[in-house]
């Protein structure tokens, strides 16, 4: 059992003795509201779902063939919960769970609340995020949340509300697949406009049984959706389905997906080739504008016309575009014709005819869901790269987003560094304006791109490069983000892209455009033109909070400045005078504390403190404070002497966070405290639902490998004291 002055979280056995074990249980007996959670640690399956009828609710799954099949049920109840507040954390429940990946659930995934209500966010944000600790301890969650956020687990999940535009977007679809008028529907949209969730959710929804969906989210609409569902699943009462997605590292991260989505597997995902060895009730095709032909095929040019040998289809004149209409007998295409980027991507002119078709269907998607800039980022970026700006236009400012052109590279380096601590998924991505030395096998050289005095690296691997261990340290490329979303992207335009300021116009220098088959058979400069600008906007799209822009062209750097904020890197630090001070909503304490991000510090106390600007882009807090880290301990995130700004710890998990540390043992109490700044890590005993401390290590992040980790053991532990979390660099 864990208890919080807040909650309470009960374990029992689930089996027919459960009711009995209930007598004594007052929010049983008086049909409080409750969350619960169904479980087995043998097949890593869950169910969650909230009731104020314990006793009805219980025993009827225990009549469920399924869910009978689960060995636990935790109950989560509260004095300070009512209905409103059950389904949210309920809601939450499903989503983080889904995203951890621990379990796989054997919910439905619609009907999930998503609605306001008093205190949700004051109040019952912090109860569930306690709640989602407990669970940690007792092994039924395994991340944190900060954590899910990133994870493309979460991000991909059917679990989540759709907002309106995505419900008529699904419902388009669905009637489209009822309609035997249509064979062919696509679904137009731009980058960010939630295609793959739709793909995934539709999906889910006819992969599932119907008993625990509920409907009632989609309003007005819920009894048209509840019908053309129903009809659906007459028509494909076990459909074959397939998803195709023509770029491997994105292929790879969407299989992980399935793979943890309970109704689904990983094989439903497959590259176009292997349409060839089935034929589909449904298709689904993510990214279809990067379906080939046969050009610049490389080493698939083989594969390539195997698949049309089989399919008895002329290999000179088909594509795989045709693989798809005749292997399935309904296709869907999501598709966006401005995230074409090379000669062998299917021609526009084929998915015009297919438009014209009479058995073809075209939707259209046209909200921003993945950047916070909205529409008006995606056309500001638009018209920013086909010249269409003037002078009169004002700069782009958004409080939701950043946009910001920086003049060093070392600085760029820097600050998408300090966005991936703080935010996590902050990625570089460069123009293909510098060839793969270090992919070669007998290349002798560490880097790939030299710019000024920086030396960087190319992606070490192909698949899933976002989420891998070093892509912090590495360049990223079109093929290895394309798909993905980002929290921060950093995007060096390189030396195969300039302006000419007499002609107001983007030029492209092909000499200095590595991707070999992204050039070769190009005649035309305008095509090559359209390749690259299209690239350059997909991966301007990939930022969900911000774009930092790198430019090495002097002269398209000068055209870019008229219309995108300049990083300032003179003061970054500003100290504000007492009378200009509103203290914690225009500036922070700075401590006169100086941390050693080596060991723990000398001897030392807190004497004072002075007032520091708080950055724009955070909310004022009194949880905020700053204090100066000296030291090379953490120099690959944070230089020597460094005024950083932290958040006071007030619970949670530290796991994998920088944090600043006291311990008073290692230095003599009466004098002052030593202080630390690290990489937390904690090794854990789990014994039956308790859980202790075994360790903490207190890990350096230096280039010097002299730095070694710092480990407190059990009889330590208690001298420990985390006071903030790393926030950022001032």
């Amino acid at each position: 059992m864990n208890q919080n002055p807040l909650f309470t979280i009960k374990k029992f056995d689930f089996d027919l003795s459960l009711v009995n074990e209930f007598n004594n249980i007052h929010y049983v007996k008086d049909l409080w509201p409750i969350v619960y959670i169904l479980s087995d640690g043998n097949v890593n399956e869950a169910y969650v779902g909230e009731t104020t009828d314990t006793y009805a609710r219980m025993s009827s799954h225990l009549k469920n063939n399924i869910k009978n099949k689960l060995s636990a049920v935790h109950l989560i109840s509260s004095e300070k919960f009512n209905k409103s507040a059950t389904l949210d954390i309920e809601s939450n429940l499903i989503k983080y769970i889904s995203g951890d990946g621990h379990y796989k659930l054997i919910n439905g995934n619609i009907g999930l609340a998503n609605h306001n209500y008093y205190q949700k966010k004051e109040v019952y944000w912090d109860i569930f995020k306690s709640i989602w600790d407990n669970l940690r301890s007792v092994g039924i969650a395994k991340h944190p949340i900060d954590y899910i956020d990133n994870s493309d687990l979460f991000k991909y999940s059917p679990y989540k509300t759709l907002t309106s535009e995505q419900k008529s977007g699904l419902l388009v679809i669905m009637k489209n697949l009822l309609d035997n008028t249509y064979k062919n529907i696509i679904i137009e949209g731009g980058a960010g406009t939630g295609k793959t969730i739709l793909a995934i959710f539709l999906f889910k929804l006819l992969n599932t049984t119907n008993e625990d969906f509920n409907f009632e989210e989609f309003g007005n609409d819920e009894f048209e959706f509840m019908e053309i569902v129903f009809e659906l699943k007459r028509k494909f009462p076990n459909p074959k389905m397939a998803l195709v997605v023509p770029m491997s590292s994105f292929r790879t991260t969407l299989k992980k997906v399935f793979k943890n989505i309970k109704g689904l597997n990983a094989n439903m995902v497959i590259g176009p080739a292997e349409i060839v060895k089935d034929t589909f009730d449904i298709v689904i095709v993510d990214e279809s504008h990067r379906l080939r032909r046969r050009v610049n095929l490389g080493a698939y040019f083989r594969a390539f016309d195997v698949v049309c040998e089989k399919l008895n289809l002329d290999k000179h004149t088909c594509n795989e575009l045709d693989w798809i209409m005749k292997q399935s007998e309904s296709a869907v295409y999501f598709y966006d014709e401005n995230q074409s980027i090379k000669p062998s991507d299917v021609k526009k002119e084929d998915f015009d005819k297919l438009k014209i078709n009479s058995l073809t269907k075209t939707e259209y998607l046209k909200s921003q869901f993945r950047s916070r800039g909205g529409n008006d980022y995606v056309n500001y970026i638009d018209n920013l790269l086909k010249c269409k700006l003037t002078n009169s236009d004002v700069i782009f400012n958004s409080k939701e987003y950043e946009l910001i052109l920086f003049d060093s590279i070392e600085d760029i380096v820097n600050e998408i560094k300090s966005r991936d601590i703080e935010n996590g998924l902050s990625r570089l991505v460069a123009g293909y304006s510098w060839p793969w030395m270090t992919n070669k096998k007998d290349s002798k050289q560490d880097y790939d791109i030299e710019i000024e005095n920086t030396r960087l690296k190319w992606n070490s691997t192909n698949i899933d490069w976002v989420n891998s261990e070093n892509s912090r340290d590495e360049v990223g490329c079109i093929h290895t983000t394309q798909g993905y979303d980002l929290n921060y992207t950093g995007i060096i335009f390189g030396n195969e892209i300039t302006y000419d300021k007499t002609t107001n116009q983007i030029n492209i220098l092909k000499e200095n455009y590595y991707d070999v088959n992204g050039k070769q058979s190009i005649v035309d400069p305008e095509e090559l033109k359209d390749f690259i600008l299209n690239i350059y906007k997909t991966i301007m799209l990939r930022g969900i909070r911000g774009t930092y822009v790198y430019i090495c062209d002097k002269n398209l750097r000068d055209y870019f400045s008229q219309f995108i904020p300049k990083y300032k890197t003179e003061n970054k630090t500003i100290f504000l005078e007492d009378d200009e001070v509103i203290p914690y909503v225009n500036g922070i304490p700075l401590y006169d504390l100086k941390v050693a991000a080596g060991n723990f510090s000398a001897l030392q106390t807190t004497n004072g403190y002075q007032w520091v600007e708080l950055p724009k882009t955070y909310k004022p807090s009194s949880d905020l404070f700053a204090c100066q880290v000296i030291g090379e301990s953490m120099n690959k995130i944070i230089p020597n002497g460094s005024i950083c700004m932290f958040r006071k710890y007030s619970g949670g998990s530290r796991d994998g966070k920088i944090v600043l540390a006291e311990h008073t043992n290692i230095q003599d109490p009466d004098f002052g405290s030593g202080y630390t700044i690290k990489e937390y890590r904690s090794k854990k005993n789990i014994k039956n639902d308790t859980w202790s401390h075994q360790s903490i290590i207190l890990k350096p992040l230096s280039h010097n490998v002299d730095y070694y980790d710092i480990e407190l053991k059990e009889d330590e532990l208690e001298n420990l004291k985390v006071i903030g979390v790393f926030e950022c660099i001032l």
